[in-house]
């Protein structure tokens, strides 16, 4: 047997192998690394509810529940191009917001004397979208850098209340207002909810309503802190009768013996605490109003009785049987 001539061929492969791996490890060096992806900017901005942050003398004044709240992100989309983004929490089902940039203008040179322009800005924002009774969200992608948007512009990010007129000049229609696309200062405002079931005499048992209305109705007190140290009384009517007149007072509490009619509290309705009308919608209905007052005087000193009066009957302040609900103010 040839020997020599089988270990020659045997050489050959090994020999093939190892130039062709000289050259794949040539090509390997050769390689150019992969580029480092575009890490892209993206930036969210929170902001509360519009209890007067912005502008002390014009804190929100409507129908709409305070505990609506907004997310703004910004996103780079390009070095030219970014998306902006609005989020908004505890939206009024089918309600229509409108959501726009203003640009901060002198308040000399403004028609009313806002400190911005009255006209949003469209090319920075202005859109607009219908409420779910949850969470929505709307987008628009702008011709400003990330950098523009975020550094530069100077405005004003306004969502507007879908329960009231437009109004681009009453800063007091606003449900949310602050600087556009910079970090808001929490407020740290204190607020405070109370609930209240039908009255079924749980207070005075003699008191015990006497009516027609349905007995699912309940109330909801909240009280919100606003900057200039007055305070927002809202007050929630749950599973209200559609197009009735509910009448909700503060009554103060008084002695027997000094009254008219001989009962616990003064007849007349504190208008400084709660006077208000709610129309009823066959679901939840609410309204609200200023109080002079503080929270902490309302929540804390103040002595009086959280009145639903029954629309269903004639209006009697001397009645407790006619308050569908009754119970202790703030408490």
């Amino acid at each position: 047997m040839n020997y020599k001539r089988i270990n020659q061929l045997m050489i050959i492969p090994a020999l093939v192998f190892s130039i062709a791996s000289g050259f794949s490890s040539c090509k390997k060096e050769e390689e150019e690394p992969m580029p480092t992806p575009v890490q892209m900017k993206s930036s969210t901005y929170d902001y509360e509810f519009n209890n007067g942050q912005v502008v002390e003398s014009a804190a929100y004044a409507g129908m709409h529940n305070d505990n609506l709240t907004a997310a703004l992100t910004v996103e780079e989309v390009s070095g030219g191009q970014s998306k902006i983004t609005v989020e908004l929490t505890n939206t009024v089902d089918g309600a229509m917001y409108m959501i726009h940039a203003h640009d901060a203008a002198d308040p000399g040179s403004t028609p009313n004397g806002t400190p911005y322009n009255e006209t949003p800005n469209s090319e920075v924002f202005s859109k607009m979208v219908t409420g779910n009774g949850g969470t929505v969200s709307v987008s628009q992608t702008v011709n400003s850098s990330y950098i523009e948007i975020t550094t530069n512009y100077n405005g004003f990010f306004v969502v507007h209340d879908p329960l009231q007129n437009v109004s681009t000049s009453d800063v007091s229609t606003f449900l949310v207002v602050g600087t556009f696309a910079r970090e808001q200062q929490a407020s740290n405002l204190a607020s405070m909810t109370y609930d209240y079931a039908f009255n079924t005499g749980q207070l005075v048992a003699e008191y015990a309503y006497s009516g027609s209305h349905s007995s699912t109705i309940s109330a909801r007190l909240r009280l919100q802190e606003l900057t200039n140290g007055m305070t927002r009384v809202s007050v929630m009517l749950m599973n209200s009768v559609s197009g009735e007149m509910y009448m909700v007072h503060a009554h103060d509490t008084a002695d027997p013996a000094t009254t008219p009619n001989g009962t616990p509290y003064n007849e007349t309705p504190n208008g400084d605490v709660l006077t208000l009308m709610i129309n009823g919608n066959g679901s939840t209905a609410m309204n609200s109003q200023f109080s002079p007052m503080s929270i902490t005087e309302l929540s804390g000193t103040y002595s009086g009785f959280f009145v639903v009066h029954d629309p269903l009957q004639p209006i009697s302040t001397t009645d407790p049987t006619t308050y569908v609900v009754l119970g202790v103010f703030a408490n």
